[in-house]
């Protein structure tokens, strides 16, 4: 074989069809057409003689030959990139790109409007592509370049994402300004008779991390309502009596609108990470969103 005819396009094509598997999808992640994949896939073929990638029912199965080349084609592959990477000027100001970031509501709403503005401000031909977040299926996505980015707790992160520690959150009570039973402060009897407006983000679920910490004291509290997101509960707490035990950045600019109230009893908060595949680690643009968004979000207790 000649190796002089396999150029860095070829092999990069070849290294995508075997994380996908599937034409079509890598068509995608390399931005090509999928007879451009194709005939990629037949050039390869012809050079390393044998058929590397064979079609079934679910995309393509891999020869023991193209299971043979992954992990070093892989590894060769970042090498190449981090030299490039580590060698080559990055200006966010030129760069035209699409990033897709999958996060809860909660986090939309905390970040987006920051990110949007230091996008905008420092790399205006990014764009922004939000995901509801899907953590059973984040490492899948993520290899397939459907997802580049994660905001999620470090619980919940596949083991085999990178992660770092942005933030922890902590819980607040809100009602709305004019309530007949709170006035400024809320205490634990008050709490507990009131009716409560929960967040269930699989939908129907009426138990919360305040029911854990009541328990623990013989209490329980009035659950009337279960919406599937955060940013539905500030208005219906706004426009009824029900009350809410909300992350804090939920409440964040809504003084006025309503009551935001430290807890009656300890409610344990979470930690924050975001959470990235090997795939784009040193990828000059990532590794540039990626610290932007560290820089804008972390708390010096949790920097890592």
């Amino acid at each position: 074989m000649d190796i002089e005819q396999l150029d860095l396009n070829l092999l990069v094509t070849l290294d995508t069809l075997l994380a996908e598997r599937n034409v079509t999808h890598a068509a995608r992640r390399l931005n090509l057409s999928q007879p451009a994949i194709s005939a990629r896939l037949t050039r390869l073929r012809d050079l390393l003689g044998d058929p590397l990638l064979l079609p079934s029912q679910r995309g393509m199965i891999p020869t023991e030959r193209a299971l043979d080349l992954q992990a070093p084609l892989h590894d060769a592959i970042e090498a190449v990139r981090r030299v490039i990477a580590e060698t080559s000027p990055f200006d966010p100001t030129q760069i035209e790109a699409t990033i897709a970031i999958a996060a809860s509501d909660y986090v939309q709403y905390s970040v987006l409007i920051p990110l949007a503005q230091i996008i905008r401000a420092e790399a205006p031909g990014i764009r922004i592509a939000w995901r509801t977040i899907d953590t059973a299926r984040l490492e899948e996505q993520m290899i397939r370049g459907e997802v580049n980015l994660a905001l999620t707790t470090p619980d919940t992160a596949p083991e085999t994402l990178h992660m770092r520690k942005l933030y922890h959150e902590s819980y607040v009570t809100i009602a709305r300004p004019n309530h007949p039973a709170i006035h400024g402060q809320i205490d634990l009897e008050t709490f507990c008779d009131l009716d409560h407006v929960i967040v269930s983000p699989e939908g129907g679920g009426f138990y919360g991390p305040a029911d854990d910490a009541l328990k623990v004291l013989g209490h329980e509290r009035r659950i009337l309502l279960s919406a599937p997101g955060f940013l539905v509960v500030p208005e219906i707490v706004a426009q009824s009596d029900m009350i809410a035990l909300v992350p804090g950045r939920v409440a964040d600019n809504r003084h006025g609108r309503l009551q935001i109230l430290p807890p009656p009893l300890p409610v344990p908060g979470f930690d924050m990470a975001l959470v990235w595949h090997d795939r784009t680690t040193t990828h000059p643009l990532h590794r540039w969103l990626r610290e932007r968004i560290y820089k804008l979000l972390r708390t010096p207790e949790l920097a890592s």
